[in-house]
């Protein structure tokens, strides 16, 4: 990799210019959250009916005692053997984050269509802690737009807020909802595809690393990604300058 070598004085005068657009995003990204927080709420009308390890739960009942809850749509369907490796990457981040959102109000919960027995195998094997459930048997994937049908992958059907060919039975999502003072839950904001890249930390370190993300010469973005028992011992490495 052939880079650009500068004094401490250049490197400095470089630096400089870029906090100044580093600043111009941190504030830009300040006003798009501020315009998500501003979006309009729609009840939901469904009764919900999930299942975990307390038994059946609403999606009320998901809230732990919070009034705002976050949904994590995970991939895993109904006989798969083992959960998407990209979703299994971001599931690596949420136990560390349940404690610090329960102090700002905010219940965070893992959905998936599979059963909940292939459900708790895949998180026994991951040695996750997190809360998940199982929306087999209801309509929740299909009705926020994560699950799909055999005729809907072959002649298109909506995901991340546009029609098109889909790709799988099972795609990623996050949703948001809010309970009122009455009880009663509105959906507030869902963001798809690369709307999920702020949950990863992993890719937050990455961006602020040397060479960055470095897939541009993977056949996709996240080939390089693989459920965390299964990287190799050692990875592989070398020097930047061989």
């Amino acid at each position: 990799m052939q880079h650009k070598i500068v004094s401490q004085d250049e490197w400095l005068k470089a630096r400089k210019a870029l906090l100044a657009k580093e600043k111009e995003f941190s504030k830009a990204r300040d006003a798009l959250s501020a315009a998500r927080r501003d979006l309009p709420w729609t009840p939901v009308e469904k009764n919900y009916v999930f299942d975990g390890p307390n038994g059946k739960e609403k999606l009320a009942d998901l809230f732990g005692g919070k009034s705002q809850l976050m949904v994590y749509h995970f991939m895993l369907g109904p006989g798969w053997v083992q959960g998407c490796p990209s979703c299994s990457f971001l599931a690596d981040h949420f136990d560390g984050a349940v404690i610090h959102l329960a102090q700002r109000d905010v219940a965070l919960v893992v959905i998936s269509r599979a059963p909940l027995a292939e459900i708790e195998a895949y998180k026994k094997r991951m040695g996750w802690k997190f809360k998940w459930m199982s929306s087999f048997g209801n309509d929740f994937n299909r009705d926020f737009h994560v699950s799909f049908t055999k005729d809907e992958m072959a002649k298109g059907a909506e995901y991340n807020y546009t029609v098109d060919k889909i790709p799988g039975e099972e795609l990623p999502g996050l949703s948001a909802f809010i309970r009122n003072e009455n009880g009663k839950v509105f959906h507030t904001y869902s963001s798809y595809a690369r709307g999920l890249d702020t949950l990863v930390g992993t890719y937050n370190f990455l961006d602020m690393a040397p060479k960055g993300r470095d897939e541009g010469a993977l056949p996709w973005t996240m080939a390089w990604v693989r459920r965390h028992d299964e990287y190799e011992e050692k990875p592989k490495s070398g020097s930047c300058c061989a």
